[in-house]
């Protein structure tokens, strides 16, 4: 009996998605090494490009662990096989990486996002008998800056700013030795050719370089200064988080009057000595993107006051840079870790620049010679009860990674976001690239990021737009930039883009949906504020099928930080008196009340987040939202057991809408109500209301999404209920549920030309008074 031969293949393979810098051609290299397989595999502009030679089942296995078994760092979307490729080297007797291929056109691969150390490079840092032991810009390929580095792709290291550092001999043999950790590590260097540490007085003059800088930080530390420490994206303030003296002089220097600050400890100990830090937190806080996590804060710790007031939640960091753990090896109390910026201004980068823009605010600066090549913050992340993550920041550890359009663009896009907490994206194709967090676009210094980082990844990906997609806010800075451009211009409605960007991460379609989309503002097809809406999307069409009842914001903007104005907008057109808690004097409050009479200043908005702001004010749970949120935080967190509901009903309409949510009889039901039980009730109340209104709709499916959803009871309540009603519930995963996602809803609206929303024609169900009133109590809030 005779056997056969095993069968023999030569395979190209094409991997797209985020595949350079996470150590991708390394991995597949020992792969194909150990499966005897010969061939090459290289960076190119669609990512990584593989020619496989061996046995059939062999070269299948490769391909099964391009999926399976890739860099946890690593983001593979796709695995083509192909027919051929120009210019093949051809295969030698063994697999090798070769040289990467450059490209004039389109660049299809994901750019690599920055990475905390891992687990090997923090063992050397700390080994007396490493070579690089103390070095603060330790990594390796599974590790270390990638985006903040990048100024082209592919990702080689003459694309970054590494190139400004010559390796070494020794650094030089790790990056070429196929084994070595550090193989094609493209920022590989050591203390003896890579960057230095440098420490500045608050004078800006330079004083020591290299490991003697850390001890320069640590004495102004030690003082209770406040020092500015360039990590991988920007520069963090730091202070010693258990002074009370030095955050409270932190927060007079920076104007920050009570929002929380970000703390970073040493480790999982430190933290849980101070919170309360589940498993799936742990993970997180430990994951090699390391973003900020909200946990809830341990009584009786040492932290100052002043880090978080009134608030119950800890934005707890690890180190997420070498030179973080240095810091942390003699220091070993927590450290205020807060943005190196002036409240809404972008991150500082640069050295030079953060001495010109922190004077007068850091005592020190603990810099550095490498050079970012753009600002990221940190990513912030919380948790539901069952361990979901809510991404509050997308940005270091997370983003630039690319996500898939479910269909082709006809032509590369431009999508400029919103006006606050803007990202941008750039779209191509399948391919939407969305970046990192940017902020508020108010002032000059973040529009000149917002602009750069347009640029940025429009030159990543190698495009060139063809239309710009922007908002139908008239004065949005992102609107006015798209007016500008020079570029056709595609205008989506707010709060279908907050529906859309939560059914892009879920791969579904435009039919059969609700979507509830509440958030604080956005512009309405009407002309007014929305901000609490329903969205019926039915065969590609998108309609406004209900809302909140609609009230006045007296003194408009005004209105937005001072709750009590709401409050006494919506007490008065419930009928209730005026409650003396609110605190307006009399010439206040007859200001105010004529102002509404007389529609002066006065605009009229469906927002479930001032609504929060209302009910905040009415249970004496906060007056003023000194940072964006605040009250309603204050609300959330009040929120106490219960199985109290408001009552909310729908029914007749005063707004273009089919339906509204009448919030007038849960607002003089919660007045005699204990504020943590009626914080509770409203909570569920507003689950229940959504719940009806999906029962109303007929859709099978339930998107939650804008920034009230940023609230995990909220959400919570809203998911059980609507489950057990038997809706479908889609949520945001990777993106933020609030505005740093509509840059993304802005894409998906151009592909499938879905922008506007469709309001009732005259003489519909919304004009009439005779519509029937519901209770929105649902049979799941009852139990």
């Amino acid at each position: 009996m005779s056997v056969g031969l095993p069968v023999s293949r030569d395979q190209l393979l094409r991997v797209r998605g985020t595949v350079q810098g996470v150590g991708f051609r390394p991995f597949v290299w020992r792969r194909a090494t150990e499966l005897g397989i010969k061939g090459w595999v290289r960076n190119d502009a669609e990512g990584v490009l593989i020619r496989a030679v061996g046995q059939a089942d062999r070269v299948e296995r490769l391909v099964e662990a391009l999926w399976s078994k890739a860099p946890g760092a690593a983001r593979v979307v796709v695995v083509e096989r192909l027919e051929e490729v120009p210019a093949d080297p051809g295969v030698g007797e063994d697999f090798s990486i070769i040289g990467s291929e450059g490209s004039s056109g389109e660049i299809e691969t994901g750019a690599p996002v920055d990475l905390a150390p891992c687990e090997d490079c923090r063992r050397e840092l700390l080994d007396p008998a490493d070579r690089r032991f103390g070095y603060a810009f330790i990594n390796c390929t599974q590790c270390g800056p990638r985006y903040s580095i990048i100024e082209s792709l592919p990702y080689d290291r003459p694309q970054t700013t590494m190139r400004d550092f010559t390796m070494c001999p020794s650094c030089q043999q790790e990056y070429e030795a196929s084994r070595d950790r550090r193989f094609h590590a493209e920022p590989n260097a050591c203390p003896r050719c890579g960057p230095r540490m440098e420490w500045s007085d608050a004078w800006g003059r330079m004083r020591v370089h290299g490991p003697a800088a850390i001890d320069e930080a640590l004495e102004v530390l030690r003082a209770g200064g406040i020092v500015a420490v360039k990590g991988v994206g920007g520069f963090h303030l730091m202070a010693d988080a258990t002074n009370e003296s030095a955050v409270c002089e932190l927060r007079r220097r920076k104007h920050r009057e009570e929002k929380p600050f970000g703390v970073m400890f040493a480790d999982l100990e430190m933290l849980r000595r101070r919170a309360e830090v589940s498993e799936k937190a742990a993970a997180l806080l430990t994951s090699s993107p390391a973003p900020m996590v909200l946990v809830p804060h341990r009584d009786g710790g040492d932290l100052a006051a002043g880090v978080a007031p009134g608030n119950p939640w800890i934005g707890a960091l690890l180190p997420s840079a070498p030179l973080h753990l240095l810091l942390f090896q003699r220091w070993d109390r927590p450290l205020v870790a807060t943005s190196a910026n002036l409240s809404e201004e972008p991150l500082c980068t640069e050295d030079a620049e953060a001495r010109e823009r922190l004077a007068g605010i850091a005592d020190g600066f603990l810099g550095h010679n490498r050079r970012i090549a753009r600002p990221v913050d940190d990513s912030i992340v919380r948790l539901t009860r069952e361990g979901t993550p809510v991404v509050l920041r997308r940005a270091r550890g997370q983003a630039p990674s690319p996500l898939s359009l479910p269909a082709p663009l006809e032509h590369p896009l431009l999508c400029v976001g919103a006006d606050l907490k803007n990202t941008v994206a750039v779209a191509s194709g399948q391919r939407l690239v969305l970046s990192p967090h940017i902020g508020d676009l108010a002032g000059a210094a973040t529009q000149g990021v917002f602009r750069r980082t347009l640029e940025t990844l429009s030159s990543l990906i190698g495009a060139t737009a063809r239309a710009v997609v922007c908002d139908k806010h008239p004065d949005y800075r992102s609107t006015r930039f798209a007016e500008e451009c020079g570029l056709p211009r595609i205008e989506v409605q707010h709060h279908l883009a907050h529906v859309l960007a939560v059914l892009l991460e879920h791969g579904r379609g435009p039919d059969g949906v609700l979507g509830v989309a509440w958030d604080g503002t956005g512009y309405g097809e009407d002309g007014t504020v929305w901000g609490g809406e329903f969205l019926l999307l039915e065969k590609g069409r998108a309609s406004r099928f209900a809302c909140l009842r609609p009230f006045q914001l007296p003194g408009g903007e005004a209105a937005v930080r001072d709750a009590r104005r709401v409050a006494l907008a919506m007490l008065r057109q419930a009928g209730q008196e005026f409650l003396p808690r609110l605190g307006f004097s009399g010439s206040e409050l007859a200001t105010l009340e004529a102002m509404q009479d007389q529609r002066l200043n006065s605009p009229v908005c469906t927002s479930a987040g001032r609504l929060f702001d209302a009910f905040g004010a009415v249970l004496g749970l906060g007056q003023r939202n000194r940072f964006e949120g605040q009250i309603p935080l204050a609300v959330e967190a009040a929120a106490v057991a219960g199985d109290e509901v408001l009552p909310f009903t729908l029914g007749e309409t005063l707004a273009p809408a089919d339906w509204e949510v009448d919030w007038r009889p849960a607002i003089e039901s919660c007045l005699e109500m204990d504020p943590g039980k009626a914080a509770a009730a409203l909570h569920r109340g507003l689950a229940g209301a959504i719940v009806e209104t999906a029962r109303r709709a007929g859709a099978a499916t339930v998107v939650l999404s804008g920034g009230c959803f940023q609230n995990v009871r909220l959400r919570e309540l809203s998911e059980e209920a609507l489950i057990a009603a038997g809706f479908e519930v889609l949520a945001s995963k990777e993106l933020p549920p609030g505005d740093g996602a509509i840059a993304a809803g802005q894409a998906l609206a151009a592909l499938w030309q879905l922008t506007s929303v469709g309001l009732p024609p005259a003489g519909s169900l919304s004009t009439m008074k005779s519509k029937p009133t519901e209770s929105c109590a649902s049979p799941f809030l009852e139990k």
